[in-house]
């Protein structure tokens, strides 16, 4: 098995024995790199001197930190010290921060590589990564898709081969979406129990941090290294952490799965339900009863979800005014002048839709009828899960109604494409752990995956589910498919 295929459990084992230095771990993958982003465009920046110095000091200090040697990639809305950090977009196009983000700082800590920061939708606005100013990412799977969004470059490099493993952030699904798209493995804890300090927000009550990795272990893995308190971030959770590896092999016999009765009716394709349906077989086979349950409020959750989070990025989005950092107009006028022509220039075309449409919803007259009744459907939601769990253990649903679409399919209807978020906004609007797991492939060889929801700080129980349910199809023929790039 070459290197780039390895587990980050396997590389570790294989670093720790000798077998393989630091400095080959790195170059593989930068070679890697090297070959495939001239046709998937996964990286905005990669560092290649600064990881190979990296994994020479290590080498050298016989380093023993838990992710001593392993590459990753980081989605380029996370500050990085002294490296560029752009959010894809025009307006941060140069900007260096002075610090690196708390997920960032751990990893380096624990002897993670950093190389390089991966590409994404500009602010982390879409589901598709078609809004970055440096180009959309491309499913390696077929050049001609999405790789999903607004972490698809993330996910597109785990899927190829170009690191490790790769840290995203998930507003209303851009971690388990993208993963779906390109049959990896992507985490979205509980809202604050991993630190957003140094993120970029996007709308701050929904962010939350988390990776993209081969396999759920590797999940339960890293989410180990990056998850606990941090003092920075008011919102992060003070509660323990759990052992999340030991956790994976405990029995399931007995649990209980709901399965949403109203998710049949929100515009499933065929292959997509078909695999649906043989998932919840498979975990019948485990020994876990799968019941029907409801969530009323689901049809309701993207329209909340895309009224709430329009409000909170254009209060986020108010402090580039290019005055302090970023891009900067030039030839205007006037103080007012200055501000439209700099935030014309350096907003991509969706950020500005997210702006006025946020704006809208906040002004005098339109507060109580929007946004105010978007979070009074988010607490009926909430009530939904809460209720659902006095019932089951966790609930199982698909991450995405369609496998990935066509590089400009929905690019002219953005109803449509923030409707791909139909069956995530849920969990994000309760701030519950969830995960995508691969569960088989369309007839066009592309990636299906399945969705797992547990309750708020079940990230233990969620992984042990996927892990167990990941082992059960481990043979199957579906799983010896790899990209062709």
């Amino acid at each position: 098995m070459e290197i780039i295929d390895l587990s980050i459990i396997d590389l570790k084992e294989k670093i720790a024995s000798g077998e393989l230095s630091r400095l080959e771990v790195v170059k593989a993958y930068l070679c890697r790199v090297a070959k495939a982003e001239p046709k998937i465009n996964a990286f905005i920046s990669v560092f290649n001197d600064e990881a190979l110095k990296t994994a020479t000091r290590l080498d050298n200090q016989n380093d023993k930190g838990a992710l001593s040697g392993i590459p990753a990639g980081i989605k380029d809305l996370f500050c990085t010290k002294g490296l560029k950090t752009t959010a894809a977009s025009k307006m941060l196009s140069n900007f260096i921060p002075p610090y690196n983000a708390e997920v960032v700082r751990r990893l380096i800590k624990n002897g993670s590589i950093i190389l390089g920061k991966n590409n994404c939708d500009a602010w982390a606005h879409g589901a598709s990564n078609e809004n970055s100013f440096f180009g959309s990412a491309h499913n390696p799977w077929n050049l001609e898709k999405v790789p999903g969004g607004s972490s698809g470059g993330s996910a597109a490099a785990v899927a190829a081969g170009e690191c490790a493993f790769s840290i995203g952030s998930d507003t209303g699904g851009s971690i388990r979406q993208p993963a779906s798209f390109c049959g990896v493995v992507g985490l979205r804890p509980t809202y604050g129990r991993v630190s957003r300090y140094g993120l970029i927000a996007m709308a701050s009550s929904l962010d939350a941090v988390g990776p993209i990795t081969k396999t759920v272990k590797d999940a339960a893995f890293i989410l180990s290294v990056i998850a606990g308190e941090d003092e920075k971030d008011a919102t992060s959770c003070s509660d323990r952490v759990p052992d999340y590896l030991a956790g994976l092999e405990q029995s399931l016999k007995g649990k209980k799965v709901g399965v949403p009765k109203e998710y049949f009716s929100l515009g499933l394709d065929k292959e997509v339900r078909d695999a649906y349906r043989t998932s919840l077989k498979i975990f019948e086979d485990l020994g876990i009863e799968t019941v029907e349950i409801s969530l009323p409020h689901a049809k309701y959750g993207v329209a909340a979800y895309y009224i709430i989070q329009s409000a909170e990025v254009s209060s986020n989005l108010g402090r580039f005014d290019g005055i302090k950092y970023g891009y900067s107009a030039a030839n205007a006028d006037s103080l007012i002048d200055y501000y439209f022509k700099t935030r014309d220039e350096g907003f991509e075309e969706e950020a500005k839709r997210r702006i006025m449409l946020g704006t809208y919803v906040l002004s005098s007259g339109y507060y109580e009828a929007y946004y105010l009744k978007a979070q009074k459907v988010r607490n009926l939601i909430i009530n939904d899960f809460k209720k659902a769990y006095e019932k089951v253990d966790l609930i199982l649903s698909p991450v995405t109604p369609t496998t990935a679409f066509g590089i400009g399919e929905k690019v002219a209807d953005p109803l449509a494409m923030y409707l791909t978020d139909v069956f995530t906004v849920q969990a994000s609007l309760a701030g519950l752990p969830s995960i995508s797991v691969p569960a088989g492939f369309s007839k066009n060889k592309m990636p299906i995956g399945i969705q797992l929801i547990g309750p708020r700080f079940r990230e233990d129980l969620t992984l042990n589910t996927g892990y167990q349910f990941e082992r059960e199809t481990f043979s199957q023929n579906w799983r010896k498919f790899k990209p062709e790039v």
